[in-house]
């Protein structure tokens, strides 16, 4: 699997079973961070407004079932990215370049313009285009 040079693999574990391609709907968590280290509170903010069967509480840190069905560009193209090749249970933490995130807009009060993200995701579930009705 060919990836981005914008996109810098700093940790993984293999998980098991198919490898997530475009098409696939992937069900996954996610935590973003600022390059400094800093959390970026996406999930606490969206767990204030989501139903509790799409939270999961993992070592005190709630993180939101996300959805995407890759190639869609439904996500950032970093997360988009990380999540292609991964596999159910696997694991990733990757840098990615602003031009992959947010650009030069950021996200107001939480991610500045131009920044560098450190992300964590987590794959949960894979749905092959074939497997949906």
């Amino acid at each position: 699997m060919k990836h981005s040079k914008a996109l810098v693999f700093l940790d993984q574990r293999e998980g098991e079973g198919p490898e997530a391609q475009r098409g696939d709907r992937v069900l996954y968590n996610c935590r973003l961070f600022l390059h400094c280290g800093d959390e970026v509170p996406l999930n606490e903010r969206q767990a204030a407004t989501l139903p509790a069967h799409m939270l999961r509480v993992d070592g005190g840190v709630t993180l939101v079932d996300h959805q995407v069905e890759l190639g869609r560009r439904q996500v950032i193209p970093g997360i988009e990215q990380a999540l292609l090749g991964m596999r159910v249970g696997g694991y990733r933490k990757v840098r990615i370049s602003p031009h992959l995130a947010y650009r030069d807009k950021g996200l107001p009060s939480l991610i500045p313009a131009n920044a560098l993200l450190v992300a964590e995701v987590w794959v949960r579930k894979i749905v092959k285009p074939e497997a949906r009705e």
